[in-house]
């Protein structure tokens, strides 16, 4: 519970799956967490879209149940928000959008980026340091120029996730640099939008939101907000960034060499770096920490796996859960603590929406292969959860053939507070990993609030100041040994399996 006179800084996260809160104070203690999941729209085979009015809505029933748990939002000091990625908001002139947003997990511009790659490659990775797939904003854009027209001349103004949401609570509209660079629209040595491939969208680089930095102050909460949100009228809101920069930064990946494994709705491995190392099968972007890089390799779907099965085949742990009051997910680690390493036969490829690293293929599905009359839940939990450890490893591969120096792991995401999960990671990467607290996105949006303000000297030392970590895991050698040996089945599984699906 929340004091009179204490200052309250507020992180305020968009992932793909739903809306975050998180409060802290100026030592980084948390003080109140709350959550609510919006819905994806699946309309069509590869298509993956959200509503820009449930983001909005979502945050303000987070923060009511923030505020019931304790924590008095008028004592709020500043704010800052972060968001997924690749997300175009567009609106017409009077700032209402014309239609859902296409999400970074949409496949649906597979043609225009096999255009892309053809005509335009070098052009695009040489200025925006990434190479075109489905996942990148200009794609997107060309196959509405192409499908909806109407969308894309109706269009004079462009926001992405979190910074749709914040100029619903300012009125002030921007993006920042970070953000930018998630959508091949940006030149990443000149710093500012890339008019040109902008314009081989077909999109009117006009359109485009003003730059500023991730700590800069961006307005001030309006009294409709006000209203809304429960948080005082006036109250400093800080720009923010994309919720992968942020994850990186608030779970204390602030050196060169610094590496982060993530079990979010997607899983990332992403590695620090004192200067940009462009790679045609990774994504590159610039750190919250002034001067300094990361290099990302990421697989679609990691937590998002385990809330597809959770929904589609475990209404009787649902409701198990409902009674014991507990999360639906931890009866699920219970039944796959309950199947041994390799779960039984049973492995699981956790393609659900295509993938990216290492293969960038979008026709690949996921599978469960291995299923005997014998299997149970719980080997199909376990299988799960070691195909999303197989494919962070997978994605790792990359980081090692670059040469990329890694002096330390940290094990983030909803994924990491399951035991069992850390410890399947832990072993099948074959390394030590920290698992920071809370480390997630709206902690480092609220240590960025923060610095924002002046409330810390610099985003650097806000996590000295502010990072615990919760545990430190070593690895089995005997479970890393057998997951050296299933990894390479996998490998197998997946080398004969990705052709049949390319099959048309």
């Amino acid at each position: 519970m929340t004091m009179a006179g204490d200052t309250i800084l507020l992180g305020i996260d968009f992932g793909s799956g739903g809306c975050k809160v998180s409060a802290i104070d100026t030592d980084g203690a948390m003080l109140g967490d709350a959550s609510v999941e919006y819905p994806t729209y699946y309309e069509h085979r590869g298509w993956s879209e959200q509503e820009p009015s449930d983001w909005y809505a979502a945050m303000c029933r987070a923060l009511k149940k923030l505020e019931s748990k304790g924590v008095n939002l008028k004592h709020v000091r500043a704010l800052s928000f972060d968001g997924s990625t690749h997300n175009a908001v567009l609106m017409d002139d009077s700032m209402t959008p014309i239609r859902r947003t296409i999400m970074w997990t949409d496949q649906r511009s597979v043609e225009e980026c096999a255009e892309l790659r053809e005509r335009h490659a070098d052009r695009i990775f040489r200025t925006a340091y990434q190479m075109p797939s489905p996942t990148w904003t200009l794609p997107q854009m060309m196959w509405l120029h192409r499908h909806e027209p109407e969308i894309l001349r109706r269009t004079r103004h462009i926001l992405f996730v979190k910074d749709y949401v914040r100029y619903q609570v300012t009125g002030v509209a921007a993006t920042d640099h970070i953000e930018a660079q998630g959508t091949l629209f940006y030149d990443m040595k000149n710093r500012c939008w890339a008019r040109d491939l902008a314009e081989l969208a077909g999109l009117d680089p006009s359109a485009l939101p003003d730059l500023v930095n991730p700590t800069d102050l961006l307005g001030k909460v309006t009294a409709r907000a006000a209203a809304d949100m429960g948080i005082p009228e006036g109250t400093p809101v800080v720009c923010g960034t994309s919720d992968s920069a942020v994850e990186d930064y608030g779970a204390g990946a602030i050196e060169p060499g610094d590496c982060i494994v993530k079990l979010a709705t997607a899983g990332n491995v992403n590695v620090m770096t004192a200067e940009a190392h462009p790679f045609p099968t990774t994504l590159t972007y610039s750190h919250v920490i002034p001067g300094m890089w990361y290099t990302v390799s990421a697989t679609n779907a990691a937590a998002l796996c385990q809330r597809w099965f959770r929904d589609l085949f475990c209404d009787g742990e649902k409701l198990e859960a409902e009674k014991e009051g507990i999360n639906a997910f931890e009866i699920l680690d219970r039944k796959a603590a309950e199947s041994p390493l390799g779960a039984n036969g049973v492995l699981f490829h956790p393609y659900l929406q295509g993938e990216r690293s290492p293969y960038w293929d979008p026709d690949l599905r996921a599978s469960f292969t291995g299923v005997a009359i014998s299997s149970t839940k719980g080997d199909l939990s376990r299988a799960l959860l070691e195909g999303v450890a197989f494919s962070l490893l997978d994605c790792y591969g990359l980081i090692r053939e670059m040469k990329l120096p890694v002096k330390r792991i940290f094990l983030i995401g909803g994924g990491a507070k399951s035991r069992l999960w850390s410890e399947i990671v832990c072993n099948v990467f074959n390394l030590p990993v920290r698992v920071p607290i809370p480390g997630d996105a709206s902690y480092g949006s609220a240590l960025l609030a923060g610095t924002g303000i002046g409330v810390f000297s610099s985003s650097a030392e806000a996590v000295l100041r502010c990072l615990k970590i919760d545990r430190e895991i070593h690895p089995d050698p005997a479970q890393a040994e057998e997951y050296a040996k299933l990894f390479r089945r996998y490998k197998a599984v997946h080398d004969a399996l990705a052709p049949i699906y390319a099959m048309k």
